[in-house]
């Protein structure tokens, strides 16, 4: 289990994958997004749908058109996917979900969660789509969750 939503997940494996096929001047469609980072497609929309309305990626209809990112949009923050997908409660929000929660009124985790919250804050606020972009061309890395270690097998 991740620390995102299963909806930022996708959102932020669709924006990588976004940004490979842009690094080879391609635009991608919903059913290619869906089918190489294992998401159902309708579901899939409507993130796109969101990151599309936030700034995040680009689009373009008719042929030869889909979603891609331009160059400046690789120097997107990934902070910004986060919170255009789930707001910005990872980042300000209680660990425990509460309400109450606060500096005067701190529940038993408040200040360990903050330091770790801080921490996380800082990582995707100084970590850009195109370097993590960078790391999954390098193949250092994949979108989907399974993946066959040729050691092991699949995992």
């Amino acid at each position: 289990m991740g620390i995102f939503s299963k909806t930022c997940e996708y959102g932020l494996r669709a924006v990588f994958f976004i940004a490979q096929s842009s690094q080879e001047n391609k635009r991608v469609g919903i059913k290619e997004i869906a089918e190489n980072i294992h998401s159902p497609e309708a579901f899939l929309g409507k993130i796109l749908q969101n990151l599309s309305r936030a700034g995040i990626i680009r689009s373009m209809k008719g042929p030869g058109g889909g979603f891609y990112l331009d160059a400046a949009d690789m120097a997107t923050p990934l902070s910004e996917v986060v919170k255009a997908i789930d707001g910005d409660n990872l980042f300000v929000g209680c660990g425990m979900g509460l309400e109450f929660c606060s500096e005067q009124y701190p529940c038993p985790l408040h200040h360990e969660f903050k330091s770790i919250r801080n921490s996380l804050s800082e990582m995707l606020q100084t970590t850009t789509v195109g370097q993590f972009n960078d790391e999954l061309i390098k193949g250092k890395m994949l979108l989907t969750k399974n993946h066959i270690d040729p050691d092991k097998g699949a995992n």
